[in-house]
This record gives C-alpha cells, sequence and structure tokens, in this order.
C-alpha cells in the first residue's frame, strides 16, 4: 500500500507574483518560469481550489499571448494598470490585492483552504505568511528564486522551496 503523505487531499490556494517571479528568474537563470509544470507538480501534493496570477495590465501581444496561456493552464490572471506619473516614477504592483485576496481565501469558511503557495521572492510578503499560519493549520509555501529572496520570506514560510531547472523554460 502507498504510504500517505502530509500533503493527501489538501486544498491549495496559489498566489503569483508574476513581475516578482518575471524578473527573478530572467536575471538569476535567463529565461522563463514553467507556470505548466507548476500546475503539475501542485496537483500532486493536492487539489487546486485558487490560482490567482497578479500582471500589469498587457501593453504588446508577447504580455498578452502569455497571459492567455495562463488562463489556458487554469490561472485567473487579475490585471492592473500600470501606472507612469509624470516625476517619470512608475508603479504597478498588486501587494494589497495579492494579501486581501490570500485573507479571503483562508478566512472562506464554505471553501477552506489547507495550504497556501505564494509565488514570489518579496520580502513584503512575510508578515503576510506569518499571519496566516498564526492562527491556523494552514501550510505557506513559498517557491522564489532562493539567492533573490528576502531572508525574512523564507523564515515566515512552512516550507521554501527554491525554484530550479525542473521549474524552468529553458
Amino acid at each position: 500500500m502507498p504510504k500517505s503523505n502530509e500533503y493527501d487531499k489538501q486544498k491549495i490556494a496559489i498566489f503569483i507574483d508574476v513581475q516578482n517571479i518575471y524578473y527573478t528568474v530572467k536575471e538569476r537563470f535567463g529565461c522563463h518560469f514553467n507556470y505548466r509544470e507548476l500546475w503539475r507538480q501542485l496537483s500532486l501534493l493536492g487539489e487546486i481550489k485558487i490560482a490567482h496570477a497578479y500582471a500589469i495590465e498587457p501593453n504588446d501581444s508577447q504580455q498578452k499571448g502569455f497571459q492567455k496561456a495562463l488562463l489556458s493552464i487554469g490561472y485567473t490572471v487579475k490585471l492592473k494598470p500600470f501606472i507612469q506619473r509624470r516625476d517619470g516614477s512608475a508603479k504597478g504592483d498588486w501587494d494589497v490585492g495579492l494579501a486581501v485576496d490570500m485573507m479571503d481565501a483562508i478566512t472562506d469558511s464554505l471553501n477552506p483552504i489547507d495550504c497556501v503557495v505564494l509565488l514570489s521572492g518579496d520580502g513584503d510578503f512575510d508578515y503576510l505568511l506569518r499571519r496566516v499560519s498564526q492562527d491556523s493549520d494552514i501550510r505557506t509555501l513559498v517557491y522564489s528564486v532562493a539567492d533573490l529572496t528576502a531572508h525574512s520570506l523564507i523564515l515566515a514560510a512552512t516550507e521554501h522551496r527554491p525554484i530550479d531547472d525542473k521549474l524552468l523554460l529553458r
């Protein structure tokens, strides 16, 4: 009889900081992240109930194609406009939206979640992950480029999985 593991029948919620993953994978490995392989791996751990990818509204056909590919895999793509300010600075992050959606997911008593998966190396999410696991048995799993990830985020997660060759498109 196969040995049962701690992830059997887990209900999984995935939250992806697309910009963070894009830039860190590109910087470290010079290629792209394999979202289809991530989906396959996480499906082996349990049932994916929520899968949100947070991105900036596309301004070219390549970005539109990428976002269509995410949709075809099963991710819900959440878009926010890229804002170019008059002073030359720009804004286009989803940190607050991702945090609110994650808190909504873990407090939904009709659709309970056992494991939260975050794809990001952004240390701004460390407090969020500590809060998620503070009063619950919800596991927090972070995928990121290890040497470009805030140490505080790694410490806040139940488990950190460094992005490696198995999750890269070369």
